[in-house]
């Protein structure tokens, strides 16, 4: 089973929710009115968790792909009598007005102007990760929240899992695991085409002109209508800003980490030959520098895994090493390792014990609850009217540092980013690409005039 099939089985799967959690998130009245912007493969999963976790209705669908829009149209006439309206322009969406909540789901490079839009038109956002493709445009979404006073939740869900929560208690916050010099980040998935994709007809279905907006507009592929976008530069962040994000974040997470003192990142192209059409890297080594500690990243899409192939979520995890041990934490598991040569411990999400042992790699509902509880942490504060689990904040900064360290690696120079002044100091050239440029007639969003 690959990830995309994996994800989507529990999107449907309608696993354990905490009953007071549910009760406070369906005890909203009137009930929170949402709009979708961004209907493909992840707009629908958040839908589906939405409609099996919260009271809400569905008002509004948006996206530049007619069949995309059809296909959540029928999904939605499944959970709802009311007909939400379908858009193609999320401007005249919002225009509309009657927005609590508006979901985005769109590719990287449309993440930004819309979710800014949205809290600009009263709404709340629920924004899937990476939060931009670049730095200054982070550091505007920050600033609109705030100053529109809006609740953002970054789905940067592995915050609220509760494999990992766990761990932290056992092996971090308890001293277990020693000091922690060192953590290696990772993803050994293969996820970059090599060799030359053939240029394609638009489709009909598509506003490819729209789709690619604020972005360089590319020679269409077939495979831009999927996920497979995510191969190129231009649109996304490549694999660190798609996988390496999620991982990022949750160290952060688990050892409360902020701004880094720099940064370094090196790769490129190194195994495929050309010609080819990818235009992200097949290999990537980033540091994260702090006091006493290295944070490292690292994606290679060629070659053999050094991790033994049981599970795909075997290849994308986090490894903490301490002086007492070593804590590798992936999806589905967390394992302790001692440093005096004991017997490891942990637990499986697909394990029948309950611990390392007698898992059963065919079940496609071990992500448990975590979506269902990221969803109602920002249903509580949208109530609270405090910040959630994954507050845009923490977003931007996880979302920087993968937008940092490919700059990096652009550059050939390591990199010290300070947020206050939003600059790289001493580094003109740099700072200057903090923000990409915007294909007209868009305009690149400025936090200091937001």
């Amino acid at each position: 089973m690959n990830r995309r099939s994996f994800v989507s089985s529990f999107a449907v799967a309608g696993a354990a929710v905490a009953t007071s959690s549910r009760l406070l998130a369906q005890a909203v009245k009137p009930r929170p009115r949402v709009g979708v912007i961004g209907t493909g493969w992840y707009g629908g999963v958040n839908l589906g968790v939405f409609a099996r976790c919260t009271d809400v209705e569905f008002v509004s669908l948006c996206d530049v792909n007619q069949r995309a829009l059809a296909k959540t149209l029928k999904l939605v006439a499944t959970l709802q009598t009311a007909v939400p309206k379908t858009y193609s322009d999320y401007r005249t969406m919002l225009a509309a007005g009657g927005h609590d909540i508006v979901i985005i789901a769109t590719p990287d490079h449309w993440h930004a102007l819309p979710a800014i839009a949205a809290m600009q038109a009263g709404a709340d956002v629920y924004l899937e990760k990476p939060i931009s493709v670049d730095v200054i445009e982070g550091e505007a979404l920050v600033a609109a929240a705030r100053k529109y006073g809006r609740v953002v939740q970054v789905n940067t869900q592995r915050r609220s899992n509760p494999l990992y929560a766990e761990a932290r208690e056992k092996y971090i916050r308890s001293g277990k695991l020693g000091h922690i010099g060192l953590v290696e980040t990772y993803s050994y998935l293969q996820a970059r085409p090599t060799g030359l994709i053939p240029d394609a007809s638009v489709p009909a279905h598509l506003d490819y002109e729209f789709w690619a907006g604020p972005a360089p507009k590319l020679p269409y592929k077939a495979l831009m209508e999927e996920r497979a976008w995510r191969i190129f530069q231009e649109y996304g962040n490549g694999q660190i800003g798609d996988l390496g994000v999620h991982m990022i974040d949750k160290v952060r997470w688990l050892l409360d980490l902020g701004w880094p003192e720099s940064i370094v990142s090196t790769g490129g192209v190194l195994a495929d030959q050309p010609p080819y059409t990818a235009t992200i890297t097949d290999t990537q080594r980033s540091v994260f520098v702090y006091p006493g500690l290295n944070l490292s990243w690292e994606h290679r899409t060629w070659g053999a895994s050094p991790i033994p192939a049981r599970h795909w979520s075997d290849q994308w995890g986090a490894r903490l090493i301490g002086s007492q041990g070593t804590l590798n934490l992936t999806m589905l598991e967390y394992v302790f390792t001692p440093a005096d040569g004991g017997p490891r411990e942990g637990r499986h999400l697909l394990s029948k014990s309950g611990d390392l042992e007698n898992l059963d790699f065919s079940r496609n509902d071990a992500y448990v609850d975590t979506e269902n509880r990221h969803v109602l942490d920002f249903m509580q504060a949208r109530v609270t009217r405090g910040r959630p689990i994954a507050d845009i904040e923490e977003g931007h900064l996880s979302t920087a540092l993968c937008a940092l360290a490919n700059l990096s690696l652009e550059l050939g120079r390591p990199l010290s980013y300070d947020p206050k002044t939003r600059t790289v100091p001493g580094d003109p050239e740099a700072t200057r690409r903090l923000a990409r440029p915007y294909r007209a007639p868009w305009t690149h969003p400025d936090p200091a005039t937001i």
